[in-house]
Formats: structure tokens, C-alpha cells, sequence
């Protein structure tokens, strides 16, 4: 199944392990980045290392047998996805002690991982839900409207609506009296038309909500938004060549090109604005080791990170700070532990502090600053 927003994240969230561990795996199956041959030895050395790494454990018998069942299920979700699947990524969690399995389609290619603990791991589900507006798409005909919803790069139609419009038709009359008469006559039957649409946006605002609306409107000489209440002008985000009677897939595939369109620009304005605090010596830092040096003493407004950017690390097991290569704490003196993944943590420890987190789809000019770069609170 696919991934259908948050109730996913929360249906993993509730899960109750009873003390026992959950697996998690990720694994990016973007064939567009990596071949499926590439694809299929990550695979398959994820799985070694992660068997071997459950063997190696000192737990109960049935326990390992638990996660090595749920490496074998994460195992057959692979290659069912690599054999007859189009999904960027491919996620999978499972406690088989409990019988619960959980295999979730991706729209987004997810960093390669497979995670033990008491809980499953869900971020990457948040950072990749982040990454996506939910849209409402209105299409408006002088007789007729529709609306459909665009989400994580599916379509669904929300409503649609037929309107008592007389069709414009030329009358005769003395000096074109009656003509224009006639002319007003259907202007307010369109005027109406376009007000119940608005109306009827509106209502689907305050019961499903969205963040972007994207509109089409064949009458150019009326303008739709006049009509929209002030919440939806606020989000109007484009116009969309669509008509009425257009395909379901030809109306998601003109929105997919305006989102990745806006995204990208929302990309390249907090790059640059990100830049431009560097080369000024401002309120801005870039690069592992300051940003992880600011992150640390708690100085980091928001992060901004390149999409699946990762690096190994330290840790302080007392303090929690992050470092590149430090083998000893510089404020408590204790021995850091090795990480994977050092990006990871910095990313789950900004989310703990409320931090925002931007991430920067490649390539960027943040590529040319580390891949890692942060908004401070204030300059030392």
C-alpha cells in the first residue's frame, strides 16, 4: 500500500511493543537515480548486515527469530517492489512476535536503512510527507466546476458541479438592446455559477483542508478569485492549463509540474537566502562541523540539509552532542560513541527542539557548502 499521509505515521506511533523490538527498513528503489542491479546488492547487503547484526544480539531465542522473520518479510517487499513496482522508495515494519507488518509504497526515495528498537523509526515517513503540499485543484467551465485533490503525486476527484447556465446565443433588437440584455442576463447566471463554486471551495477548505490551491478558469473575462473567500487567496498558488474535461491524469500530470516547479523555487530561495547570510557574515553557518558546533550549544534557528545528505559522526553518551571525529567529549572528557549517520541525528535532534527542517532536493548550490548549512538565533 501507499503512503497515505499522516494517519500511517500515527497508526506507527501508537503501536505498543510490549518490550519486545521492531524492525524498520528503508530502502531508496528510485530506478531514475540507481540501477535495479544497484538497487537489488543494497539489498541484499543490507539484509547480511542487518542478520548479522540481530545474531550478534544477547536476547531471547524467539526475539531473533522475531527479527529475522521480519527481515524476511522485509526481504519479499523488496523484491516485489524491484520486480513489478514504479515506487521511488519502499518502507516496511514489522513485529512478527505480535503478527503486525506494515509495507508502505513511497513517493520519495528514502536514505537505505533498517532500524532495531522498542518503537518503529518514522521520520524519514515525516521528512517525506514534509516534502509534499496537499493540493485542490479547481477547474471551472462557465456551466460547470470540479475539484480534485493532488497528493504524494495521486489524484482524486473531490466534487464536481452542474449549473443551470444558459448557452450564449446572438438575439436581435432594436440597435442590439435586446442582444445586450440577454448578454447581462447570462452574465449573472455565470456570476452565480462561479459563486457557488467559491462557496463550495470553501466549505471543502474547512472540512478536508489543503495547503495550495491551483486554478483553471475557461471564462477570462471573469476573474474566479474575486470570489474566493480570503483564506483560499492565500493560498492560490497557480494557474493550471487544465479544462473541465480534461483526463484525471493529464490534470495530475500539469499539477506534478507546477509543484516540482514550486518546490524548487522554495528550494532555491532558502539556499540562497542562506548564502547570502554567509557571504555577509550574518546569522548563518555551513558546512558539518559549525553547524553541528552551533547545533550543539542550542544556537540553530532552523536546518537546512541536502535530501538524504549523510555522514558518520560521534557522540557524547552524556550530552547528546554531536561531533565529526572528536574520540573524546570537549566538555565532559567522556569517550563519544561512533555514528552511522551523524546527519540523522542532527536532523532528529533539531525536530526534538521544535527546529525547522528544510530539505534541499539535489543538486543545489547548498552542494558547494557541505550539504548542510544553518539559520541562527543569534551571531556569538
Amino acid at each position: 500500500m501507499k503512503l497515505s499521509g499522516r494517519s500511517d505515521i500515527e497508526t506507527l506511533a501508537k503501536f505498543e511493543s510490549q518490550g519486545d523490538l521492531v524492525t524498520s527498513f528503508y530502502l531508496d528503489t528510485d530506478k531514475g537515480r540507481r540501477s535495479k542491479k544497484e538497487i537489488q546488492v543494497t539489498l541484499k547487503n543490507m539484509l547480511n548486515g542487518a542478520e548479522s547484526q540481530v545474531k550478534a544480539m544477547d536476547i531471547a531465542k524467539e526475539k531473533k527469530e522475531s527479527l529475522l522473520r521480519d527481515l524476511d518479510f522485509a526481504s519479499t517487499r523488496g523484491a516485489q517492489v524491484l520486480n513489478g513496482g514504479n515506487a521511488a522508495g519502499l518502507a516496511a515494519f514489522a513485529c512478527s512476535l505480535q503478527d503486525f507488518r506494515l509495507p508502505l509504497e513511497l513517493p520519495h526515495g528514502p536514505r537505505d536503512r533498517v532500524v532495531f528498537d522498542s518503537t518503529f523509526y518514522v521520520r524519514p515517513l515525516d521528512a517525506i510527507l514534509d516534502k509534499y503540499k496537499r493540493i485542490c485543484v479547481l477547474l471551472l467551465g462557465r456551466r460547470e466546476a470540479k475539484w480534485y485533490e493532488v497528493f504524494m503525486e495521486d489524484i482524486r476527484l473531490l466534487n464536481d458541479l452542474l449549473s443551470d447556465v444558459p448557452k450564449r446565443v446572438k438575439e436581435g433588437g432594436y440597435e442590439g438592446y435586446e442582444s445586450k440584455r440577454i448578454e447581462r442576463h447570462i452574465d449573472s447566471h455565470v456570476q452565480e455559477h462561479f459563486k457557488k463554486a467559491a462557496q463550495m471551495t470553501f466549505d471543502m477548505f474547512k472540512r478536508n483542508g489543503f495547503d495550495w490551491l491551483f486554478l483553471s478558469c475557461e471564462e477570462n473575462h471573469h476573474d474566479i478569485e474575486s470570489f474566493l473567500h480570503a483564506y483560499l487567496r492565500e493560498r492560490v498558488r497557480a494557474r493550471i492549463k487544465a479544462r473541465v474535461s480534461d483526463s484525471p491524469a493529464k490534470i495530475l500530470k500539469d499539477a506534478l509540474e507546477i509543484e516540482t516547479s514550486l518546490n524548487k523555487a522554495e528550494d532555491d530561495d532558502t539556499v540562497q537566502r542562506l548564502v547570502a547570510e554567509l557571504e555577509r557574515g550574518g546569522l548563518a553557518v555551513s558546512g558539518l562541523r559549525d553547524t553541528l558546533s552551533r547545533l550543539n550549544v542550542f544556537e540553530v534557528q532552523s536546518l537546512v540539509v541536502t535530501h538524504n545528505f549523510a555522514k558518520p559522526g560521534r557522540i557524547c553518551p552524556t550530552h547528546k552532542y554531536l561531533y565529526v571525529e572528536e574520540l573524546q567529549c570537549p566538555v565532559c572528557g567522556k569517550k563519544t560513541d561512533p555514528l552511522a549517520d551523524v546527519i540523522d541525528e542532527a536532523i532528529e535532534t533539531a525536530l526534538k527542539r521544535n527546529i525547522p527542517v528544510r530539505h534541499i532536493t539535489p543538486p543545489s548550490k547548498l552542494d558547494r557548502y557541505g550539504g548542510l548549512g544553518a539559520f541562527l538565533k543569534y551571531k556569538v
